[in-house]
Formats: C-alpha cells, sequence, structure tokens
C-alpha cells in the first residue's frame, strides 16, 4: 500500500527543517520505502511542510516511519497526516 504523509512546518521553523536535513535525507535513503518526497514552498520559495509517499505494508509501518524522521523528531512540524494513497497516473 501507498501512504501520503502531509506535514506542515510549525511558523518560524525553517531553521530547524536546515539543521535536521541531512538526517532527514538520510533517513529517507536507509529506510527504503520512500517513492518520493519533498517539500512544501510558501510563496517565497521556502520549505514549509513535507510531502512523503511510502510504499508499506501496513499503516503502523508508516506511523513508525513518521515517529522516527529526525524533523518529527526535532519538533519541526504544526500538523502530521498519514493517509492511504492511490497511485493512478504516473
Amino acid at each position: 500500500m501507498r501512504v501520503a504523509l502531509i506535514c506542515i512546518d510549525k511558523p518560524d521553523h525553517l531553521q530547524t527543517r536546515i539543521d535536521n536535513r541531512p538526517a532527514h535525507l538520510d533517513h529517507i535513503t536507509r529506510s527504503g520505502i520512500v517513492e518520493m518526497a519533498g517539500p512544501f514552498l510558501d510563496q517565497n520559495g521556502s520549505m514549509i511542510g513535507s510531502l512523503v509517499i511510502l510504499s508499506v505494508t501496513t499503516m503502523e509501518e508508516a506511523q513508525a516511519w513518521a515517529k522516527d524522521d529526525p524533523y518529527a523528531k526535532a519538533g519541526l512540524f504544526e500538523s502530521v497526516t498519514l493517509r492511504e494513497w492511490k497511485k493512478v497516473i504516473g
């Protein structure tokens, strides 16, 4: 199954994102379950959140991945949503 992880950063936490980005990218690479990922941007092009598409067996696996994300551990996110997602195009 695929799960969309939708995270919105806390206001004024860009530095937290920047400081933890290398560890976050390493988490993506090491896990082997991320199909695609990238930041949400504000009108000025600054990163303000994340969209990560996970390929997992269970929702619990997706929840564990999200909990172990260095961004989450650093307290970056104002909100985190996990939704089962069906790929149709692309």
